[in-house]
């Protein structure tokens, strides 16, 4: 098929080198440049996820590439996405609704064509859709034992034609190292592709690599096309988990708000909080143990891939008991999908869905019981919440397996158009819902805040910051700082040139 894109695929050194955020920029940067830019990732593994406009599951990266690049969200722009569950057990995702779970092995011995011919497919439909695509691969290209029957690195180069930069993280140490090792371990056809690199996260004086990289071009014949510096405080929404260990656990004091989210070990759609993270008077902390829960003024529960297990693990950890007793204080607490499920009483999983358990005894802040099914509400949805006084235009978006069944003395949180969603208790001390994305509202995020300044006795702040104004700015800051320390027009050239030779 003749495509009309012209693509360049970015591949990292290892996982979390950067390459989501160096593709965010490229689809900012060539869709400023004036051309229609997609993003693409074949096959992602991680439990942030996006809801297209049609209700679709998509890995969440894409969906906020395709914000940066002014485009809306489709599936083929990430046709596969694994959802890990358990123990070497994972969901598998085909163009955004559940296809099965299946274990590594299986997944790898058996759905290997089919998933092969889903990204020809895919991609083909946006080469002729787009003029830049922008790919990403995941963890390392140089995997050997996985190389033979991997669908997201050069392979995906190869169904493209599409030339590589190869992206190494300073931050770690030894990038000069791992570049080269990964260079040294591809194939000579794969190594063809590689066009340069890029070292990224980079802190400090320039000068002072320069050795380095005259040794590296010298050594491997391929140009360094640019040094990133590290971003500090960049509004880009995570890809997954990884970046919670760079989260603070403990108090900070300087503060007006404290908020304390719960890391259980299936965590999924963290992104939910960051909204908080640009608020002046909030300092928002991740939290795995009873210990480190402390008193704060804000408790969240966020979404779990895995409600049981997740559920089970506050039980063990003795997490469960430390927020029972919370609810007897001033903390207010929230729960969003899985952490509203489990606010409830009980949750089943009798089909097997997510857990080998049955069921499991839930907080017992809410007089409802979950039970999870077969059918994955996917939707993005508009509605209005009730929060004491207020009612307050609300959007965001749904992704759940659970249905959740209320007594009669249920007070719902959110009214849409058909129906009744959520709950929140009288005193607002209590909230639960399956809106990901509540937080992202600024006037709701504002009422909120508020309300716990004054059970604190702290005075209102009003017209905080837009979210959305500040995501944007943070994709332009992200553009204008790549776009300054990477040779953009040596790479535009390169990738017309590449599809002129091959």
């Amino acid at each position: 098929m003749n495509k009309k894109a012209i693509p360049l695929m970015i591949q990292g050194t290892h996982s979390d080198a950067g390459k989501s955020a160096l593709v965010t920029a490229l689809c900012r940067i060539f869709a400023q440049d004036g051309y229609k830019t997609a993003p693409f990732k074949s096959q992602n593994m991680a439990l942030n996820s996006y809801i297209t406009v049609c209700g679709k599951e998509i890995g969440r990266a894409q969906g906020v590439q395709s914000e940066a690049a002014g485009v809306e969200a489709t599936t083929d722009m990430n046709p596969i996405l694994i959802k890990p569950s358990g123990e070497s057990q994972s969901q598998i995702v085909v163009h955004g609704k559940p296809y099965k779970n299946m274990q590594a092995g299986a997944y790898r011995q058996d759905f290997f064509q089919k998933g092969l011919n889903l990204i020809r497919d895919s991609y083909d439909r946006l080469s002729n859709q787009y003029e830049r695509i922008v790919i990403e691969g995941a963890g390392s290209p140089a995997e050997v034992n996985l190389n033979d029957r991997e669908l997201v690195n050069m392979r995906v180069a190869q169904i493209a034609n599409a030339p590589v930069i190869l992206v190494g993280d300073i931050e770690r140490g030894g990038v000069f190292a791992s570049l080269v090792g990964t260079l040294q371990l591809l194939s000579k056809e794969d190594r063809k592709r590689v066009i340069g690199v890029i070292i990224n996260k980079f802190r400090g004086d320039v000068s002072l690599l320069e050795p380095g990289l005259t040794w590296f071009e010298e050594y491997t014949g391929l140009p360094v096309l640019g040094v990133v510096p590290y971003i500090d405080d960049l509004m880009i929404e995570a890809e997954d988990s990884v970046v919670l260990n760079t989260y603070s656990t403990k108090v900070d004091s300087s503060k007006e708000l404290d908020i304390a989210v719960i890391r259980y070990p299936m965590i999924s759609n963290f992104t939910d909080v960051d909204p908080f993270f640009e608020e002046t008077d909030c300092h928002v902390r991740f939290v795995r143990k009873a210990s480190e829960l402390g008193e704060p003024d804000l408790l969240i529960l966020p979404g779990s891939k895995n409600t049981i297990e997740d559920m089970m693990f506050l039980h063990k950890s003795g997490i469960a008991n430390r927020i029972l007793d919370l609810t007897q204080k001033a903390t207010m607490v929230i729960g969003v999908c899985g952490g509203y499920q489990m606010l409830g009483q009980c949750i089943f999983d009798e089909h097997g869905m997510e857990s080998s358990h049955n069921n499991v005894e839930g907080l017992g802040l809410i007089s409802m019981k979950t039970s999870m099914t077969p059918k994955k509400t996917t939707v993005q949805s508009n509605g209005v919440a009730n929060f004491g006084e207020w009612e307050i235009p609300v959007s965001g978006y749904e992704i759940h397996m659970g249905e959740s069944q209320y007594d009669k003395e249920w007070k719902p949180f959110i009214q849409l158009a058909n129906r009744k969603e959520g709950t929140i208790t009288q005193d607002k001390k209590i909230i639960g819902t399956y809106f990901h994305g509540i937080f992202h509202n600024d006037l709701f995020r504002e009422v909120l805040l508020n309300e716990i300044r004054h059970t604190k006795g702290l005075e209102p702040i009003y017209h905080r910051a837009s979210f959305s104004k500040r995501k944007e700015e943070g994709f332009d800051l992200l553009a204008k700082v790549v776009r300054e320390n990477i040779q953009i027009n040596r790479i535009h050239k390169i990738m017309t040139d590449f599809q002129e030779i091959n």
